[in-house]
């Protein structure tokens, strides 16, 4: 089969591998759709593992079961995640789940990157989910990076009838913006440097979209009756997204650090402030089944219009050119790879 193995953004190589052997408790599958993450073009975070077969926002088709597999079949259109918990630590019997240290070391085999991909034991016993039939597959690579989105929205206490701030209207700030629209949010105002993004910002349901260059809690105060927001989600990893979000936060309310920071960077807390104004401060990693299957819901219902976050389509032979389009990140929302 083909397979896209990274070495770096730059040097991205199509080459023929080996489709893997499953075993009892395994299932093969046919990748249909694979979306391009932003955390796949950190290269800072990938490169020490290189050269790799990335790719972890898959939907496909199962071609082969293991003889212990009863709970699927050939024919089944599934979506499966990379990560899954154990649930018995600690972390999973207190509803950590992405704590788990079995969950940040599971993956695919070889990655969602290629036509063919294996499912371990246990991701196919409590990570594949069978897709409705009104969720294409299309559709169904949205699930992953939903159940993030899901994850932190509920962990940031975002309701309906507060006011959320989006700084960075990248992929995953238009998911956090989408799904606090489905989810009756009063006012939802987005930031970023790009002007592109700031109109799909307003498409997906931002009542407000700002250059990040703006007085942001002078703007919130302006937008929100003299009120600062009840919560920031911070999807740009920078130091000066930080501030923003602190000074733009009401007390009482939470910042949740949705992006990654480099290794190097540190964050600065003007700590009596901080104190003051009774912030919570908080961050997520990944998603578990029970958020996956949760944003599985959402797109059965129809309630975030992920299809038309789609921009770029490509083949699996032309991923070069979408790791460009996703690290450029300038006319460019979701880009999927089609391997056929």
């Amino acid at each position: 089969m083909l397979a896209a193995l990274y070495y770096n953004n730059r040097d991205i190589r199509i080459q023929k591998v080996l489709v893997p052997k499953i075993g009892p408790s395994e299932m093969l599958v046919h990748i249909k759709a694979s979306g391009i993450c932003g955390s796949d073009v950190m290269e800072w975070y990938r490169i020490k593992k290189a050269p790799l077969v990335l790719g972890h926002e898959i939907a496909g088709v199962v071609v082969q079961t293991g003889d212990r597999v009863t709970s699927f079949k050939p024919g089944d259109r599934v979506f499966a995640t990379h990560h899954v918990p154990c649930n018995t630590c600690r972390y999973c019997l207190n509803g950590q789940h992405t704590l788990c240290q079995t969950l940040q070391s599971t993956n695919f085999d070889p990655g969602g990157f290629c036509e063919y991909v294996r499912i371990p034991a246990l991701q196919t016993d409590r990570g594949t989910f069978l897709l409705p039939d009104n969720v294409s597959f299309e559709q169904g690579s949205f699930v992953e990076p939903l159940a993030c989105v899901i994850r932190a929205q509920r962990l940031a206490q975002v309701k309906a009838g507060k006011t959320l701030v989006v700084i960075g209207s990248g992929m995953s700030g238009i998911l956090h913006i989408a799904l606090a629209k489905a989810c009756g949010v009063a006012r939802i105002i987005a930031t970023d440097v790009n002007e592109y993004r700031l109109r799909a910002a307003k498409k997906f349901g931002a009542t407000s979209a700002l250059h990040a260059e703006e007085n942001l809690p002078a703007a919130v105060r302006e937008i929100n009756q003299g009120n600062l927001a009840d919560v920031v989600m911070v999807c740009a990893g920078s130091p000066s997204t930080f501030g923003q979000a602190i000074d733009a936060v009401q007390p009482g309310g939470h910042i949740m650090l949705f992006a990654p920071y480099e290794p190097d960077q540190e964050l600065v807390i003007p700590a009596n402030d901080f104190w003051r104004k009774g912030t919570t401060l908080t961050s997520t990693y990944a998603g578990s089944p029970i958020d996956c299957a949760q944003a599985i819901g959402f797109l059965s219902d129809h309630q975030i219009p992920v299809e038309k976050m789609i921009t770029h389509r490509i083949p699996l032979q032309e991923i070069q050119e979408g790791f460009r389009l996703v690290t450029k990140g300038q006319a460019s929302l979701k880009v999927l790879v089609v391997p056929e």
